[in-house]
């Protein structure tokens, strides 16, 4: 069995009304491809629910994260991002993988965090159309398509579009190796 990602760690938002299937679909496929994946949520071992009610553990408190730590960054959608993007390390964390061209994978919502961190000026993107303006307004090059992947930066719209997404971020993290 092909494990690429054998060794590598990647980190994940989540946080209270996070998009159940946008966390759980890629932090399985991420493990099945032999990455270690860490949920970092505003307290450590609390049990955040999703949207449709299924639970996710905190792994680490954001303000205990350390991206050196980490390949790349998930950032799921949901109303989560629109509460964490308000958190000044989240934030930090993310300008830290743009930096260092580390994979940011957003998907649907999860692109409000990447707009209040900066980092998608001038950078090819998709999200959901309700954030679309959003987008455009931060400097983003909006495309509708099932995935956009821009460098180190992967997006796509919607939980329909997880298996392009989940690809994608296996296209950037097995370039990194």
């Amino acid at each position: 069995m092909s494990r690429p990602l054998a060794d590598q760690r990647i980190l994940s938002f989540v946080g209270d009304i996070y998009e159940d299937l946008e966390l759980w679909y890629p932090k399985l496929r991420m493990i099945e491809a032999g990455a270690e994946v860490v949920l970092a949520g505003p307290a450590a071992g609390v049990t955040y629910q999703g949207k449709n009610g299924y639970p996710a553990e905190s792994d680490i408190a954001i303000a205990d994260v350390n991206p050196s730590d980490f390949a790349g960054l998930l950032v799921p959608g949901g109303f989560m991002p629109d509460k964490l993007r308000r958190d000044a390390r989240v934030l930090e964390i993310v300008r830290e993988f743009d930096a260092d061209g580390k994979l940011i994978a957003a998907i649907c919502h999860g692109g409000w965090i990447p707009i209040s961190a900066g980092v998608y000026r001038g950078v090819r993107v998709t999200g959901s159309p309700g954030i679309k303006d959003d987008l455009v307004n931060a400097g983003a090059v909006w495309e509708d398509e099932a995935v956009v992947i821009d460098r180190h930066f992967v997006s796509s719209r919607k939980p329909d579009d997880l298996p392009e997404f989940c690809l994608g971020m296996l296209e950037v993290l097995c370039r990194q190796c």
